[in-house]
């Protein structure tokens, strides 16, 4: 096992564009480090870095304090898992996971005890004489999995090697991933578009933007105190929702609205004021009709569209007056509408005026200009 340092590494094509732009980034020894943003971010390519499948224009990477920048991928000593599984359609499933021993001309013994033995970590002992095509997506990607296993490498570098499986598939596989990292304690380097995905997997994430780190932190952190519009917009799901105010007098002016701050918000803005971004997840509004609160700073909402989802109802409501603004690159579900996730109790329906509560403990306000958090919830 092996830490993964990247110091200012930066990735120009010929064209001139910048795919990664002076990334630096420490993977822990046996850390499983997730490297999340939407499609174009330069995150693929900065993991091809690492295995050697991209040149680095500039900086440095170390694997086990080892700069391996001109190092070729085979002796940089890192499995590579891919999207595709990358699978020899001709051999059999204890053949596709013995060819990189045989390549490195280890002994049969040897070569036999470590098949058995990453078959029987991914329960593919009953399935080591199929072909392939004989397999589940699932299964097949299980036995990529066992091909980078049985070389005991100092890291793993995964590239989205669970986006071809379908959604029950990619929650068990999940689960998977977790119980193996727990068990084989190897340094990961996990890339994903998904962030449910990054979200379940990671014991950090880094949020990329434009080849930029935008926040590298904890999930739950980056979820509850992100660092900027972006990484709050990306981070979430539904996203959270945002809306242009004013701070003025130790009150929150969303449009025609006006609420009183409470004294634990307005003690860390330090009498600032002007014009923000306010952003409240869709958990910090609830039917204000279930709450026995006094005080509680509430809206009229008018509700376009409601999903059931057992314990909990999402809405999408229209505010009058006020339209939610959108923020980051993933676009709202329902343009100007604003997502809430109600108690299931809440019978919210479709054309109803409801009057929504809203947690103002729960309050991120951002710099309208940079988009730079000013308070996290």
């Amino acid at each position: 096992m092996a830490a993964i340092e990247l110091e200012a590494v930066t990735k120009r094509f010929p064209d001139g564009t910048v795919a990664v732009n002076e990334l630096s980034l420490d993977v822990e020894d046996g850390e499983f480090m997730i490297l999340v943003g939407p499609s174009g971010c330069g995150k693929t390519t900065a993991l091809r870095m690492v295995a050697g499948l991209e040149d680095v224009t500039d900086g440095e990477i170390r694997i086990g304090g080892q700069v391996v920048n001109d190092m070729e991928p085979g002796d940089r000593d890192v499995a590579m898992v891919f999207q595709s599984y990358a699978l020899y359609p001709h051999m059999s499933v204890r053949d596709n996971i013995a060819f990189p021993l045989k390549m490195q001309k280890l002994s049969r013994p040897e070569i036999d005890q470590r098949v058995n033995e990453a078959a029987g970590l991914l329960g593919l002992d009953e399935l080591l004489r199929r072909k392939p095509r004989e397999l589940s997506g699932g299964q097949r990607q299980r036995v990529a999995m066992g091909r980078a296993i049985v070389r005991h490498p100092q890291a793993f570098l995964m590239d989205e090697p669970l986006s071809n499986l379908d959604a029950k598939l990619r929650v068990q596989m999940r689960a998977e991933l977790v119980k193996l990292h727990r068990r084989l304690g190897v340094t990961t380097l996990y890339v994903t578009h998904d962030q449910t995905e990054a979200m379940t997997l990671g014991q950090r994430v880094a949020v990329l933007r434009l080849g930029v780190i935008q926040q590298v932190d904890a999930p739950q952190r980056l979820y509850h105190h992100p660092s900027n519009t972006f990484v709050a917009s990306f981070i979430g799901s539904p996203p959270m929702n945002f809306a242009a105010g004013t701070l003025a007098d130790g009150f929150l002016e969303l449009g025609p609205y006006r609420f009183q701050l409470p004294s634990t918000v307005g003690a860390r803005l330090d009498r600032r004021e002007g014009e923000v971004l306010a952003g409240l997840r869709p958990e910090h509004f609830q039917d204000a009709r279930l709450r026995q609160d006094d005080g509680v700073a509430t809206l009229p909402a008018d509700v376009e569209i409601t999903e059931q989802l057992g314990p909990e109802t999402y809405a999408y409501l229209r505010i009058p007056g006020l339209e939610a603004a959108e923020v980051g690159e993933r676009p709202l579900e329902l343009e100007g509408a604003f997502a809430a996730r109600l108690d299931a109790r809440s019978r919210a329906a479709p054309g109803e005026r409801l009057e929504v509560s809203v947690d103002l403990e729960g309050l991120h306000l951002f710099d309208r200009a940079s988009g730079a958090a000013i308070l996290g919830g």
